[in-house]
Parts: C-alpha cells; sequence; structure tokens
C-alpha cells in the first residue's frame, strides 16, 4: 500500500482547520459568557456582519460588540452558551461555512427572568494571517421560552415559542 504524502497532508490540513474553526467559535461563546468583549472582538474580521433575529443586522463587529457591552456585560445578566452539532464545510484554502446549533439561557436578577433559547447559526469563517476568523454570523430562533420569577420565587411563563426576543432580556411585544 503506497502512502500519497500529498494527500495526507491535505488531510492533516483540513483537520488542523476544522479544529480551529471550531475553536474560534467556542472562543467566541466562552468570551460572550464571560463578558470579555475585547475577546469577543477578535473573534471577528473587520469587515465581518452579524445578523442575529431580534436585533438589527450589523455591518461590522465593533457596533455589535458596543451593543453587547452595554447590555450583556452588567452584573445582574448571567448568560449561558452552549453550542452543539456543528457541521463545517471547508469551501476553500482559506474560507469556510459553519452550521451550529446552540442552546443558551440567561438569567436577569434585575427584571427577574429567565429566558431560554435553542437557535441556529450560519456562519462564515475566513483564515486572515493564519487565523481562522468569523466573517458573518448569522442565527435565526428554533425555540423560546421566558418566565418571569416573582419575589416569593414562582415562576411564570410569559413567552413561549413565537414571542421573538429582542435585547438581553427584552422581549417583542
Amino acid at each position: 500500500m503506497s502512502v500519497d504524502i500529498n494527500d495526507l497532508a491535505r488531510r492533516v490540513q483540513a483537520m488542523e482547520d476544522i479544529a480551529a474553526i471550531t475553536a474560534v467559535k467556542i472562543r467566541y461563546l466562552r468570551a460572550c459568557d464571560r463578558k470579555q468583549p475585547d475577546e469577543v472582538r477578535q473573534c471577528f474580521t473587520d469587515d465581518a456582519t452579524i445578523d442575529f433575529e431580534g436585533f438589527p443586522v450589523f455591518d461590522n463587529p465593533d457596533t455589535f460588540v458596543a451593543l453587547y457591552t452595554q447590555f450583556g456585560c452588567v452584573p445582574h445578566v448571567l448568560d449561558m452558551h452552549h453550542m452543539q452539532n456543528p457541521v463545517i464545510t471547508l469551501t476553500g484554502a482559506d474560507t469556510a461555512t459553519g452550521l451550529f446549533d446552540l442552546y443558551f439561557f440567561q438569567i436577569d436578577t434585575q427584571s427577574r427572568t429567565l429566558i431560554q433559547l435553542a437557535t441556529a447559526y450560519e456562519d462564515t469563517f475566513r483564515k486572515v494571517d493564519g487565523q481562522w476568523l468569523l466573517s458573518s454570523s448569522t442565527s435565526r430562533r428554533l425555540s423560546f421560552l421566558m418566565d418571569e420569577v416573582s419575589e416569593d420565587g414562582v415562576r411564570k411563563v410569559v413567552g413561549l415559542g413565537e414571542q421573538t426576543p429582542t435585547a438581553f432580556g427584552q422581549s417583542a411585544q
């Protein structure tokens, strides 16, 4: 059995690229949970677009990170992002697409609300100076649940399925 060194090198590079793409997506989600806006920003190309359902479309990552900092980087908002079911396709030597499902849970101790979301991400990635970064990210809601918690600890469902959440804990009416 002969080994094609060039084919082997391409396959190893593909595995390394997929691992690096997965890592940047995880780095982004962890930075969101840990309220690290500078780290969030570093996960995107300078010309990245962000289109998350319930928010305006951002044509650059700086505007997105500013809004995230204002509403998400506050002590009373606790977020948890869990990525799952990644499907990454290399589309070129320096380009790729990624499909990811996300389970999101938020506790807002000030408004006494709990939000649970399932979303689907469709992302594009581009290698810049040898580093894989998000060049676009689109997220669409699959399911939504919002509870209010009374002072005595009783949970009441106030949004279910059809109600679309907007900026960090505020719901559309």
